[in-house]
């Protein structure tokens, strides 16, 4: 019934820029924490950043300074604007939601992932 749908993966180059957005496709109430996890070939999933409902956001030290994480309350929707990115950002990137599903219950819900990579 409720489903979270990312996209804005693609091939860029080093040193370019993406933009990654997350939304649900169906109804989902009272998100409280969002993010984004990253998982690459042979490694274990990362989390890359999160947003609470008010706006507090925490990185992964790798992404400081590049990645900048936000939220549009009213579309639920959540966006991972990536600058300057490195190879080592490739990887396929997932959204994650902590909110109160229309049955009645706290639930993380996740994306399918979009790849990304970043490649000369």
């Amino acid at each position: 019934q409720v489903q979270l749908v990312e996209s804005g993966g693609g091939l860029v180059q080093p040193g370019g820029s993406l933009r990654l957005s997350c939304a649900p496709s169906g109804n989902i109430f009272s998100i409280n924490t969002m993010g984004w996890y990253r998982q690459a070939p042979g490694k274990q999933r990362e989390l890359v950043a999160t947003i609470t409902s008010g706006g507090i956001t925490i990185y992964v030290d790798s992404v400081k300074g590049r990645f900048t994480i936000s939220r549009d309350n009213a579309k639920n929707t959540m966006y991972l604007q990536m600058n300057s990115l490195k190879p080592e950002d490739t990887a396929v990137y997932y959204c994650n939601a902590n909110a109160l599903a229309p049955w009645g219950r706290v639930t993380d819900f996740w994306g399918q992932g979009t790849q990304v990579t970043v490649s000369s």
